[in-house]
């Protein structure tokens, strides 16, 4: 038995269209007994084993119409048994049943050849409903996503809600299916489209991301599409566009629903045909790319009234996603919070743990910012917290009264302010990718952390203890970020 990870049972009778012998491979009895009764209720026939050694035996006897198999077994890996199953019978559709419910999973049981896979606990309904699709269709074939590495990161969560994101992302990964995922601001639609890129087949090649919202509407076309020389005032040299930097690969298009009607109209043209020319230019390209498109917003309703072209949405809306907010998903965040502690860890700022209050505080948050605003509080209790471990009261300070930390208790400086929006315009004209590709906010705080050191140092007399104390931060951090950014207090004063 491998956890309490049981099914799930739900009043809906169980209907069958279609019936067959359904062969249950699982150690654990009452998981076995309770699939077979509720499938026999269904009409269908059913045996049931404990290993991969009587699975096997079991099948050479007598192919069944259906295989349902549990992973982890105590003579081996299902998942092994489904590839060379689905490899011997290829008409043999295989369900997996997992209680190791996350991304990888998901994606190696779809990769082995499983018509379906199903994350325990279970419902019978969902099953029942599994088992009607695979005697209803032929077997899925077998598909080749290469060696996908453990824990990968890409994706974290087991809750239901995000199971059901997996089993999608598993389906789509190995075609080219246009995929629009929809979602609150802060839910990771990026981190998904990711996903599908590094595990398809397209993942040796460019995952480009542009952000529709952040480009200006006269600029859309030309950093979609390219342009020549000359093609526009200011336009010295061609300059490939993001669908030409993404030849291959994944193009990400991120906020659509912010895109104007005239960029629309280009892009659907691109869609129907696979084709586009430059800003400017006469010659014919092919666009070898796959798209994934993002937005916070309801598409529908922009189509209703008026701000987005119907056609272009279902050609976009071929593969919804639909990440669910942080507050829908709340069984994620200790999981979530662990994992953004390590990363900050990784990027330079204090180990920390984190004890049970305060992950219950923040599991009673509503996140209007999702998860992006879990990761940026986690980071600042990272960095300013004076503990080793983070405790609920820590947590309060920094969300404030239910909210993100603020710097309420200091007036915006025009001036700060003013030499930020002058930067920001500088960064556009000199380096435009930072806009779409994540960097505009490490960067910024990169360029303002080397004066503010600087400036701590000097107040405090180039004593660095102080300058820590100062700082909220401990002082092998300090030493740490000076060593980055290669200031030497010594060269100043005394050090600290």
């Amino acid at each position: 038995m491998h956890g309490v990870a049981y099914p799930v049972a739900k009043s809906r009778a169980m209907n069958s269209g279609h019936v067959g012998r359904i062969l249950v491979c699982d150690d654990d009895a009452a998981i076995r007994t309770v699939i077979a009764q509720a499938l026999r209720r269904a009409g269908h026939r059913v045996d049931a084993v404990a290993s991969l050694t009587a699975l096997r035996a079991e099948i050479s006897r007598s192919l069944p119409d259906v295989l349902v198999t549990d992973v982890i077994l105590p003579d081996g890996n299902g998942l092994d048994v489904v590839t060379s199953l689905t490899a011997e019978y290829p008409r043999l559709p295989v369900i997996v049943l997992s209680a190791q419910n996350t991304l990888t999973t998901a994606v190696r049981a779809t990769e082995a050849g499983a018509f379906d896979y199903l994350p325990k606990p279970f419902d019978l309904d969902a099953l029942a409903d599994a088992v009607q699709g695979a005697l209803a269709r032929s077997a899925a074939r077998p598909v080749d996503l290469g060696p996908v590495e453990e824990g990968g990161g890409l994706l974290i969560g087991r809750s239901p809600a995000m199971q059901e994101v997996y089993r999608i992302v598993a389906r789509v990964v190995a075609n080219d299916l246009t995929v629009l995922i929809s979602g609150e601001s802060g839910t990771g639609k990026e981190l998904v489209a990711r996903a599908i890129h590094e595990l398809g087949p397209r993942r040796h090649a460019p995952f480009v991301a542009i952000n529709m919202a952040a480009i200006p509407r006269e600029l859309i076309e030309a950093e979609l599409f390219g342009h020549e020389r000359g093609a526009f005032t200011g336009a010295a040299q061609r300059v490939a566009g993001r669908f030409e930097q993404a030849a291959g690969g994944t193009l990400f298009l991120d906020e659509i629903g912010d895109m104007p009607m005239e960029a629309q109209t280009r892009l659907l043209r691109v869609l129907q045909s696979g084709e586009f020319t430059t800003v400017g230019g006469a010659r014919t390209i092919r666009a070898d790319v796959r798209i994934v498109a993002a937005t916070n917003k309801e598409l529908m309703s922009s189509v209703q009234q008026g701000a987005f072209r119907e056609d272009l949405f279902y050609r976009l809306n071929v593969v919804p996603i639909s990440l669910p907010p942080l507050r829908e998903r709340r069984q994620d965040v200790p999981l979530l919070a662990r994992h953004f502690l390590d990363r900050a860890a990784e990027d330079g700022l204090p180990r920390k743990g984190i004890d049970r209050g305060a992950l219950a505080l923040l599991e009673s948050h509503d996140w209007p910012g999702n998860v992006r605003e879990l990761e940026n509080l986690m980071r600042r209790a990272a960095a300013l917290g004076r503990d080793e471990t983070i405790d609920a009261e820590e947590i309060r300070a920094h969300m404030g009264k239910g909210g993100p930390v603020t710097v309420s208790a200091l007036d915006a400086d025009p001036d700060l302010a003013a030499a930020v929006a002058a930067r920001l315009e500088r960064i556009a004209r000199e380096l435009p990718q930072a806009f779409d590709d994540g960097s505009l906010y490490e960067r910024i705080i990169a360029e303002v952390e080397r004066p503010l050191i600087e400036a701590v140092l000097a107040r405090c007399g180039q004593n660095q203890l102080r300058a820590a104390r100062m700082l909220g931060i401990n002082r092998n951090t300090l030493r740490k970020r000076l060593d980055t950014l290669g200031i030497d207090p010594s060269r100043r004063g005394v050090g600290g």
